[in-house]
């Protein structure tokens, strides 16, 4: 690992400007979203939409809000192994909250993660390959949400031409995705070939905001490879299940949404709900703006208008769905951040992983 640079004036003004730009187009797209909201729907309308919500509906979003809150530690969990679960939810909710008001998106998140679990008592290399794991296994599922999609629209006797285009780009990508994780997995070599060309790459990067290359090359991706097979090898179905149901516990917040503001099956079914969020899904997870905003809410919507639903109910639904999935979480992941230090796990359990891992050169 390469030593701490110590910030300076000169490192620290790309941070600065990098932030004011992040700051200054989140304020832009939020004053568009002002502006654009009456185009579907008059403020009147939608106040008497959010209105007329009862303790019932109000109930069942505030239980689909709890869960997916909820869902956010398992997936760490299965990727490092010997944490607990209130520490692991604490890490990746504030880790989420940082994506939401910092420049760098997932990285920033990422950097938090890797803070905490450090301070904690978990050591470099196996929190490297529980968030790299992590990470990969939840663009890999982002990307099969399209054509999952579109095979569920198919199915109901429907079609959609923007759609079927993303569900095959989706699966495109998602199948060099696949290709890649197989041959590092598969060869060492290989593995060593691609840590170096993206050292090289990174390192290019660094230096056009004056910052020294990396302190990593490929043999730390062998390494990588190397733990990361013996992980998968007992845990892959563990980390499969809970990325896809934190994933899914997003959409159940969508759907109760939908249903909670009065959109029935009618108007916006199931497959076409889990459609526009797939959609929606991939595009806000490309780091431009934090969590997506203003490009999850006028696609979200367009989308769901698109399938049939009223624009009154749906733009409630939209502005529902997106507080409860993006501010609530922000506000308990601040509110983990603040207090992480005070929380100790305690000494971390071994397993077998973990005394495999610190008998390798790959253990810190």
């Amino acid at each position: 690992m390469a030593d701490t640079q110590v910030a300076t004036p000169a490192n620290r003004r790309p941070r600065l400007l990098a932030a004011l730009l992040s700051l200054g187009l989140t304020v832009f797209i939020i004053a568009a979203l002002i502006i654009f909201l009456p185009r579907f729907v008059s403020y009147g309308d939608l106040w008497d939409v959010l209105k007329s919500l009862s303790w019932f509906e109000l109930s069942a979003l505030a239980v689909v809000s709890a869960i997916n809150m909820l869902s956010y530690g398992p997936s760490l969990m299965a990727a490092l192994p010997g944490i607990r679960y209130r520490a692991a939810l604490a890490a990746t909710l504030a880790a989420t909250a940082s994506t939401t008001i910092a420049p760098g998106g997932p990285t920033v998140g990422l950097g938090i993660s890797y803070l905490m679990l450090r301070a904690w008592g978990f050591s470099r290399s196996r929190i490297t390959l529980a968030l790299g794991l992590v990470t990969v296994w939840t663009q890999l599922a982002t990307l099969s949400f399209p054509p999952i999609a579109f095979v569920l629209i198919w199915l109901s006797g429907e079609s959609d031409p923007f759609l079927e285009t993303l569900s095959l780009v989706g699966l495109l990508l998602m199948l060099i995705g696949v290709g890649a994780v197989f041959l590092v997995f598969r060869s060492a070599s290989v593995a060593r070939t691609l840590g170096d060309a993206a050292a090289a790459i990174a390192s290019k990067g660094l230096r056009l905001v004056r910052r020294g290359p990396v302190g990593w090359s490929g043999e730390q991706f062998a390494r990588f490879r190397a733990d990361a097979i013996s992980l998968l090898r007992e845990r892959w179905h563990w980390l499969t299940v809970t990325t896809y149901g934190g994933h899914l516990a997003v959409y159940l917040v969508l759907l109760v949404s939908l249903r909670a503001v009065g959109i029935g099956g009618d108007e916006v079914s199931i497959a076409e709900a889990f459609a526009a969020w797939s959609i929606i899904r991939v595009l806000g997870g490309i780091p431009i703006l934090p969590n997506g905003i203003g490009v999850v809410e006028v696609g979200l919507t367009t989308a769901l208008v698109g399938f049939g639903g009223d624009e009154a109910r749906v733009v409630a639904a939209v502005l529902i769905y997106r507080f409860l999935t993006v501010v609530l979480p922000f506000v308990a992941g601040a509110i983990a951040g603040a207090l992480w230090r005070r929380y100790h796990p305690g000494v971390v359990e071994q397993t077998r992983f973990a005394a495999a891992t610190t008998s390798t050169p790959a253990a810190s």
